[in-house]
């Protein structure tokens, strides 16, 4: 069965780093895109950052842009979230999603619509 594990979430101050890990079981790990969403209480969930199937081309969301940055180990299996200058408005659930369709394309890639595979999530508090 296809499982996602995410690690490395955690409470930290305003200008701290973090970064998260997300490993991948059970497919073929190159075939899909994966993704990093996010969820504060009261929000809508939204697409943080993605990667392709070779790990070449990466999307971000623009309040991630500049501070966040994505990449992928497919030795490992794993997709990693490194995340720099934290703001409390960062703080959230983060999840990592495998795609639906291993066709998926990249212009649809931080729409939670399309991933039917999720992580238990992580949880990351941004304190001022």
């Amino acid at each position: 069965q296809v499982q996602l594990q995410e690690s490395g979430g955690g409470s930290v101050q305003s200008g701290e780093s973090l970064r998260l890990a997300c490993v991948a079981s059970g497919y073929t790990f190159g075939s899909y895109i994966v993704s990093w969403f996010r969820q504060a209480p009261g929000k809508a969930r939204e697409g943080v950052a993605a990667i392709d199937r070779d790990g070449l081309a990466t999307k971000y969301a623009d309040f991630v842009t500049g501070r966040f940055t994505i990449s992928r180990d497919s030795s490992k299996n794993t997709v990693y979230l490194q995340m720099n200058s934290l703001k409390p408005e960062d703080t959230a659930m983060y999840y990592c999603a495998r795609a639906a369709e291993p066709y998926l394309s990249m212009f649809a890639a931080l729409f939670p619509n399309r991933y039917n595979y999720w992580g238990q999530g992580t949880q990351v508090t941004v304190s001022s």
